[in-house]
């Protein structure tokens, strides 16, 4: 078992976290004080870094619904106290024989309500392009000919699992910001990958792991639950997810102190090499490069465009720690935490 110079516990951590002594820190902030102060400096003296994103992710539909409203659109609309016509039709039996059912619900008037997705915090996601002579419509956004722009996802240094690549810290229990509220991880999200090609510092250079999440929807807030239509896909919910990082020992500070020029991902051609079989990487790319506005492909300067937030993953960042710091948010030990070298769930 390897030996560390600062040990801490999820117990030490929440103590701190009531007697108003816990040190926070963002996942932007770690990288400059690990830089300054070495990593194990850095460990003894903070105890949390905030992670956050607020995304689209990847592949996500939620129905029911039709292209400019579905299920996200009603999920938000609840959130703001919004009345929902429902409609519902099915077949009866002897013990429930009611076969249709209209009536208007508020989210306030219903008894039990649930936020239950099965994939989210994707960690890591392919930048997106389209080589084609024509336009194509995908769940990456509108990909114009000949590469016109280049889409991606992740929000690099500030996303959650890219600062927990193996989830050391995260697993069934760990407590979340959720849509607003508080929620948990239940395990492994649908398309969970645990093997995949990574690099020295042990981020994966391809889509990996995601989350199952939940919380209650009655304490969550439209502003980071809402709905949104994607052109020739259909409709999907774009979620405001922050995951609270323990800083239990120095190799934990290591991996949160993770920047923009060190995370990589791969371009992959969405007009011919996607869906049908396996995609093809055109180049590797870092974090820092996409983010600066635009990449290089074929001698050509490729304009960038995020799916994810950075403005709202900041203030995401900062709520977070707040609540920390104001002893409204403890730390939730994971009572199993999830396969990083297995292949957990893929479907």
């Amino acid at each position: 078992m390897k030996k560390y110079k600062i040990n801490k516990t999820y117990q030490d951590i929440n103590a701190k976290i009531k007697s108003g002594k816990v040190v926070v820190a963002t996942a932007e902030e770690i990288i400059g004080m690990v830089k300054d102060a070495g990593a194990v400096e850095t460990a003894r003296h903070v105890d949390i870094v905030t992670t956050e994103l607020c995304e689209d992710d990847p592949l996500n539909k939620v129905y029911p619904g039709e292209f400019n409203y579905g299920g996200g659109h009603v999920i938000q609309d609840l959130t703001a106290g919004k009345k929902i016509q429902l409609r519902a039709t099915g077949y009866g039996t002897d013990c429930y024989p009611r076969k249709d059912l209209e009536q208007e619900i508020t989210l306030s008037s219903l008894p039990y309500a649930m936020l239950c997705n099965p994939r989210n915090a994707y960690q890591n996601y392919n930048c997106a392009v389209n080589l084609t002579d024509k336009t194509v419509y995908t769940y990456m956004g509108t990909l114009k000919p000949r590469a016109a722009n280049a889409n991606y996802s992740s929000a690099g240094e500030l996303s959650p699992l890219f600062n927990d690549p193996y989830f050391k810290t995260i697993g069934l229990g760990t407590r979340i910001f959720l849509g607003g509220g508080i929620g948990y991880v239940t395990w492994s999200g649908s398309q969970h990958k645990g093997v995949v090609k990574r690099t020295g510092r042990g981020v994966p250079l391809t889509p990996a792991g995601t989350l199952f999440v939940m919380g209650e929807l009655k304490q969550m807030s439209p502003k980071w639950l809402v709905g949104v239509s994607i052109q020739g896909y259909g409709a999907s919910l774009a979620v405001g997810l922050g995951i609270p990082i323990p800083i239990l020992n120095e190799e934990m500070v290591q991996y949160t102190a993770i920047s923009d020029e060190e995370i990589f991902t791969q371009v992959i051609d969405y007009g011919r090499d996607y869906p049908a079989g396996a995609a093809k990487s055109l180049k590797q790319i870092s974090y820092a490069e996409l983010k600066s506005g635009h990449i290089e492909l074929n001698g050509e300067q490729v304009p960038t465009v995020p799916l994810s937030s950075m403005v709202r993953a900041r203030e995401i960042a900062g709520i977070l720690k707040n609540w920390i710091v104001e002893g409204k948010f403890f730390l939730g030990e994971p009572q199993v935490t999830l396969p990083s070298t297995g292949g957990g769930q893929a479907f």
